[in-house]
């Protein structure tokens, strides 16, 4: 009975496959799906879709559930509710090795092979291709070598999976998966457990088989600012539905990324794909005079300080001004492109009086900001005690 409802099910499924021109379908497509666990749902309602070449990233708060999206695309975990497609095709109807030639997956589950080699595990990879007797090939084991040297991981190759760190385990999974050949790639968190260098060179290898091979990535990211750079959609992933689904310019700013973290205490800064810490709170004890990012140095010795700063005369665009906007307490700016007014040479001279010590950034001046030098000069001439490191800041008294 129970084999006879299965064939009934695969059948009903094999209907539902998407009958486009084949230019026209996405490469993997989850369409109206319910995901969850043990027939809970947590996240209702996901379409999202990868083309060929194409890099998506899930972004969201920790347990929002973007591992269970992934697990539910790779079969990992039942979906409650809708369907994955391939190519159009329900993967209800796929088998196994159907499935694994067109996809590989990378997920956070930390593997515990007994006495495998790095070289060993990759090897996994090309069993989809191998016959019954899982015999490799030259092509095979050249592959293999391939994939090894691709993730830098050659010269582990012959190191037991327990004897290597937590960032080399990273690179041979993500070796496992490209000796795989895939057409679409899946990861969950793949830059966990690595160095800055690392990351980059991993996501270059997933941006160079995205953009080269045609490959479809989605992954997992919790570096926000990684996730806007490489990805060509991000889905931002809280609550009981998707919160937000669309180009990384259309969802990196400020307000969207405060949103989906609810960060309350801190800045994300969209244009530079920073973090700032909370803003200095109290009196106002010092002034800044810095422009084209000499002032930033400043302005974060200053919160590491604790201490309350104005800054100025900014030009609206000027680099400084998006990280004085998340620190200072009071901005100077001037217009951009535009001289500075005798009104904000004014305004910052009341700042400088009102204050003990005067940040001099070594910021170069020209036609707009000449009156900067000015307010330097007027500093010294009042008294006012001159920093002109972010280093004195930390032995200052303030």
């Amino acid at each position: 009975m129970e084999t006879e409802k299965e064939n009934t099910r695969l059948k009903a499924d094999a209907l539902t496959e998407k009958n486009y021109d084949q230019s026209g379908i996405p490469k993997l497509e989850m369409n109206s799906a319910t995901v969850g666990y043990n027939g809970a749902p947590l996240i209702s309602d996901i379409n999202i879709s990868v083309e060929k070449g194409e890099i998506v990233s899930l972004i969201g708060p920790n347990g929002a559930g973007k591992s269970t999206i992934l697990k539910s695309i790779t079969r990992h975990l039942a979906m409650i509710a809708g369907t994955v497609y391939i190519d159009g095709k329900n993967m209800r109807v796929m088998s196994g090795r159907e499935t694994a030639l067109k996809m590989s997956v990378m997920l956070t589950d930390r593997l515990k092979p007994d006495l495998m080699t790095c070289r060993e595990l990759v090897s996994a990879g090309r069993y989809p291709y191998t016959g019954g007797f899982g015999l490799l090939s030259q092509k095979d084991k050249e592959i293999i070598e391939r994939s090894l040297a691709r993730v830098n991981a050659s010269d582990i190759a012959d190191k037991e999976i327990t004897a290597i760190s937590d960032g080399q385990r990273q690179r041979v999974l993500l070796a496992r998966a490209l000796c795989q050949e895939p057409e679409i790639i899946v990861l969950d968190e793949p830059t966990s457990y690595l160095d800055i260098r690392n990351k980059i060179e991993l996501l270059d290898i997933l941006s160079e088989m995205a953009k080269k091979e045609k490959i479809a990535v989605i992954m997992s990211l919790h570096e926000i600012d990684l996730a806007e750079r490489i990805s060509d959609k991000i889905v931002c992933v809280k609550g009981d539905r998707i919160y937000s689904y669309g180009t990384a310019s259309e969802i990196f700013s400020d307000t969207n990324i405060a949103s989906l973290y609810d960060i309350k205490k801190g800045h994300f800064n969209a244009l530079l794909g920073s973090i700032e810490l909370k803003k200095p709170q109290g009196e106002i004890k010092c002034f800044v005079v810095g422009g084209n990012g000499t002032g930033i140095p400043f302005y974060r010795a200053l919160q590491k300080k604790g201490t309350a700063f104005a800054a100025g005369i900014l030009q609206k665009n000027d680099i400084d001004s998006a990280v004085a906007l998340a620190l200072a307490s009071e901005i100077v700016f001037s217009d951009a492109f535009c001289p500075i007014t005798p009104e904000q040479v004014c305004r910052a001279k009341q700042l400088i009086d009102s204050v003990i010590f005067l940040a001099d950034c070594g910021c170069e001046t020209g036609e707009y900001n000449k009156e900067n030098a000015a307010l330097i000069e007027y500093a010294k001439k009042t008294g006012k005690h001159i920093l002109t490191s972010p280093k004195e800041i930390a032995e200052a008294g303030l």
